[in-house]
């Protein structure tokens, strides 16, 4: 075998098994694509049934393989029969992209007992309770690769954003976390945390035109995010290729944290 195809394998996900939360839009939605071209099946789950549908028609379409599970990971106790109608679905689960979350944007005298929990247990506490479910199959298997999305309040401060803020900064210790508990086993934990990207979660920025141009020249290349932005990075995190990167959060925001 050629040194060029030894480094294009190691980019091959033919025949992984991928679950990705918030699949049906945005982030989740570009990084299960990412996913699917490189040759993974995926099992996308997400509450709205028509954008899921619309998401799994999409990579069909590019002859991908993937199905629809929808289901509110809020519910806590529903998650270990949300995993397991994903290993039903297709099989030992290698792969897991934690893309589901919210961001209220409330100022701090506003939140209430009531939206911290919904924020930290949506944005934090789901990622490490989903994913534990498909542990002890990438252990017996000695390959696993979980994903989880930050933020750039990963690591930084943004007005109305405590409690999102919060939830995304317990995000890269969460990833840290499960590296030093699973790595051993063969289990690789990361975080990508994107900047600006147009979503749903992101409208408020991209629906004023002075607002978008102002947080593009943070940005050291002088931009906003484009969702294929995010392809490369996917497709490194769950493959071969970071065999021995894990526990770490990698910024995709164009240098708006260099600056």
């Amino acid at each position: 075998m050629s040194a060029g195809a030894r480094v294009q394998n190691l980019f091959d996900l033919s025949g992984r098994v991928a679950v990705v939360t918030g699949a049906s839009s945005g982030i989740g939605r570009a990084m299960a694509g990412a996913l699917a071209d490189a040759g993974a099946n995926l099992v996308l789950v997400a509450r709205r049934e028509a954008e899921l549908a619309s998401a799994t028609a999409e990579i069909l379409q590019r002859g991908g393989k993937a199905v629809a599970i929808a289901a509110d990971l809020s519910v806590r106790d529903a998650l270990p029969e949300v995993a397991e109608r994903c290993r039903r679905a297709l099989g030992p689960v290698a792969i897991v992209i934690n893309a589901a979350g919210i961001n209220l944007r409330e100022p701090a005298e506003d939140i209430s007992l009531t939206s911290w929990d919904r924020t930290i247990d949506l944005n934090l506490a789901v990622p490490f309770f989903f994913t534990r479910e498909f542990i002890a199959d990438m252990r017996t298997r000695e390959f696993g690769r979980i994903i989880n999305v930050g933020s750039l309040q990963s690591s930084r401060a943004f007005a109305n954003g405590l409690a999102y803020g919060a939830s995304k900064g317990g995000i890269s210790q969460l990833t840290r976390a499960m590296a030093q508990a699973w790595s051993r086993h063969g289990i690789m934990c990361n975080t990508i945390a994107p900047g600006f990207f147009p979503t749903a979660l992101t409208e408020p920025v991209f629906s004023d035109a002075e607002t978008e141009s102002r947080v593009a020249e943070q940005t050291a290349v002088g931009r906003n995010g484009r969702l294929e932005d995010l392809y490369g990075a996917t497709v490194f995190f769950a493959s071969a290729a970071s065999d021995y990167i894990t526990g770490q959060t990698l910024h995709i925001d164009g240098g708006f944290t260099a600056k």
